[in-house]
């Protein structure tokens, strides 16, 4: 079928090409005309935290459960001066006037505070529980229009709700780079022309579709820029390692449509393996039953499995475009892909002056393409035999001495991946934010003004099951005051001041809202404060918030976390087994994959919670968000079955050829290290050029990505890999008849 369909699309080629480019505009038109409705909200069902946000809905008509914001001033002069309160109170005025927004305090109403020097204020700024946070930020840049224009009058815009981010534009630098990579490796503009065609086709209608899902079902607002990332990472992988079979067969001698049938047979298949254990297990994150984790997965499982299909349909067709001239370089065409990537790379860094460059360089670049051809061409580089190459002599030194080799390449992964052992799964609040965002001095206004436990205030509810149980409240407010670690405790709100049924208590520790110290105050507030308060009485506290949320959220998830690794492995297991007809490859398969994925949780952990090389990186240290680790597993998992499968296979094809299982590992790698290098590399710059993004989470993924894939294709591939197919001899394809019979035989080539 696939055969057929390659066939189809390579004669229809202008067919299928205008297919995607009208399925690229009605996807993105749609998504930009429906609009996206995307949402943050992670509160675990069941939770304590749930509970108290189902009090404040009941009774407080949501107060507090939606997305708040903050407008926090500082004047010199003291935020009493008449001049001041005349400029922000006309500015809270005006924000009130917005459709849905309610501003409280500090000069009215019980939502803001003054601080104790006088300099410093903030007003709480509701946005009614029913508002997302997309449409928030058009109030926020609202609101930033309106502040005052004071001598000495500071303002700034805090919460969640108004946080900001610049633009992603870190593709861009990672879409520079590997044009950079795939010219080098390829030697031809057109081979690296299509790769990126079809990881740009892939991500633009994903984008799209991920715009439209967002209407319908959860998925959080930084979903669009993981998929991204994703997408260019695994389209520009598969469509090499199509088109280098593509080329391979044209030298054997095949026509083009023959060679692209015969690519999309064999490398066609690996992709379609690979692509589709992806999508699987970031599907598998359905399972964890929070809409949060559920929406990550899948944006990025629609935007992988739109890349693997433009793989078996559009670029057959490019192939159709390009034939033979594939292999003919100009030298024009070096110049064009060369001025491509320094723009990209300009624009990507803010130079917003270069954009005049990209429509230009892409006009030369067709012009290299379609026009006639230049009388000098750059020559074709001469292949060498396997057995002359770098990557054979590579792998027979490393077969030389396997157990060095073995154990040294699994000591230098267990070392990157001792930090591991010191995770701590949170979110990073509004500190993290970069220093010139209106969000991180909000912050450290705040901080300066109250302490930073007012960046993350947590609210208690109190059902009463009794009128007696209201003499009890205040009491408890009491109890809570005069432990360690908690700032201000506010007077107990009463939802009807006559009859009352429920109150709040608005509890703000000393430390911020990601500290463990904040982590052991909601702890011990609801293991020993709380109950000693309220034994004999009727009272049901819950201890509520966004920030208790988010530790409930880190507890559910942790909690899960090894369920889902567990099964992940075993899929992994099956998977390769019944490819490989093995027992021995596939659990190796099991032990590198969890020895590079520690590596890279290892190095996120140093990074990003210890704050190694801060100086260089600008991360400022928090703990780890606790979605990360389970999404990295299930990307990186996909990814590396794909070099698994592809390295594999080809040694496999060896053995079966020659019987010896020596040689035929150097020849597999000989035949497979170029493109797995090339690939890598790739993956690599891609994701790493997103630590250039404002945003901790995408900066987070970037970095655990491309360390991963970079451990896997080097120290896994081309050492543990050589070094214990060595040991294990003609064994590392055994596997018991009976065992052979049952399983299904799975048919992937490369």
């Amino acid at each position: 079928m696939l055969v057929r369909l390659s066939r189809w699309c390579f004669k229809n080629r202008w067919l299928t090409i205008g297919a995607w480019v009208i399925a690229l505009v009605v996807m993105i038109g749609s998504g930009k005309a429906v609009g996206s409705a995307f949402s943050g909200g992670h509160v675990p069902p069941g939770s304590e935290s749930s509970r108290g946000f189902e009090v404040l809905d009941r009774y407080f008509g949501g107060l507090g459960a939606g997305p708040t914001g903050t407008i926090v001033f500082k004047a010199d002069q003291g935020v009493d001066d008449p001049a001041v309160v005349v400029a922000m109170t006309t500015m809270f005025d005006k924000v009130s006037q917005i459709h849905g927004v309610t501003v409280s305090g500090p000069y009215r109403g019980r939502g803001g505070g003054i601080s104790a020097d006088g300099t410093i204020a903030y007003a709480t700024v509701d946005l009614g529980s029913s508002l997302d946070r997309s449409e928030s930020e058009p109030i926020g840049a609202e609101i930033a229009t309106l502040r005052p224009h004071l001598q000495g009058l500071q303002v700034e815009i805090g919460g969640d709700a108004f946080a900001s981010v610049s633009p992603p534009n870190s593709e861009l630098i990672g879409l520079s780079f590997a044009v950079i990579v795939l010219i080098v490796s390829t030697g031809s503009v057109l081979a690296m022309g299509l790769p990126i065609a079809l990881a740009l086709a892939g991500v633009g209608t994903g984008t799209g579709m991920i715009l439209l899902l967002s209407n319908v079902t959860s998925i959080p607002d930084f979903a669009t820029t993981l998929a991204a990332m994703i997408g260019l990472g695994v389209g520009i992988d598969y469509a090499l390692f199509m088109v280098t079979r593509y080329r391979e067969n044209l030298h054997l001698g095949m026509s083009p449509i023959e060679a692209t049938a015969a690519s999309v047979n064999t490398a066609g298949r690996a992709v379609l393996f690979a692509g589709g254990t992806v999508v699987i297990s970031l599907l598998g994150l359905l399972l964890m039953g929070l809409p949060f984790i559920a929406g990550l997965g899948i944006a990025a499982a629609t935007t992988v499995l739109l890349t693997v299909i433009a793989s078996m349909t559009l670029l057959p067709a490019l192939l159709g475009l390009a034939q033979g001239r594939i292999e003919v370089t100009r030298y024009r065409g070096l110049i064009a892909a060369a001025l491509v990537a320094i723009t990209l790379v300009g624009v990507g860094l803010g130079a917003k002056v270069l954009m005049i460059g990209v429509p230009i360089a892409l006009v030369v670049l067709l012009a290299g393409f379609f026009v006639a051809p230049l009388r000098r061409v750059v020559p074709a580089r001469k292949v060498k035999p396997l057995r002359e190459t770098v990557s054979y002599r590579w792998s027979r030194l490393i077969q030389s001495r396997p157990w060095t080799a073995a154990l040294g390449g699994a000591a230098v992964l267990l070392i990157f991946a001792i930090p591991v052992l010191g995770i701590r799964l949170g979110f990073s609040d509004e500190g993290n934010f970069a220093p010139n965002t209106t969000t991180r001095k909000a912050y450290d206004l705040t901080a300066q003004g109250f302490g930073p436990g007012f960046n993350g205030p947590l609210l208690l509810t109190v059902e009463i099951g009794s009128p007696s149980d209201v003499a009890a409240v205040p009491g408890l407010a009491r109890a809570i005051a005069a432990g360690p670690d908690v700032a201000v405790v506010s007077p107990p709100m009463p939802n009807d001041p006559t009859a009352p049924r429920a109150f709040i208590i608005r509890v703000v520790p000393k430390s911020s809202p990601q500290s463990q110290a904040t982590r052991d105050l909601i702890n011990r507030l609801r293991d020993d404060v709380v109950p000693a308060a309220t034994v004999g009485t009727g009272l049901v506290v819950s201890v509520s918030g966004q920030t208790a949320a988010s530790i409930d959220f880190s507890n559910f998830l942790g909690g899960r976390m090894s369920v889902f690794f567990g099964a992940v492995l075993l899929l992994s297991f099956i998977l390769l087994m019944a490819v490989f007809r093995s027992l021995l490859v596939p659990l190796k398969a099991v032990i590198m994959n969890l020895l590079s994925i520690g590596a890279a949780y290892g190095v996120i952990v140093a990074v990003f919670q210890w704050g190694w090389l801060s100086n260089l990186t600008k991360v400022q240290p928090a703990p780890i968000e606790p979605f990360i680790p389970m999404m990295m597993f299930a990307i990186v998992f996909g990814l590396s079955m794909d070099y698994e499968v592809f390295l594999l296979s080809r040694v496999r094809e060896e053995f079966d050829r020659s019987g010896d299982p020596v040689t035929s590992v150097a020849d597999g790698l000989a035949a497979t290290a170029r493109v797995i290098t090339a690939a890598a590399a790739i993956m690599v710059v891609v994701f790493g050029s997103f630590m250039f993004e404002d945003n901790r989470i995408v900066e987070l993924f970037g970095v655990g990505l491309a360390t991963a894939i970079a451990v896997d294709a080097t120290l896994v591939r081309m050492l543990l890999v050589p070094a214990t197919m060595e040991l294990l001899g003609a064994r590392n394809w055994w596997i018991p008849k009976w065992l052979d019979r049952i399983i299904p035989k799975l048919n992937v080539e490369n």
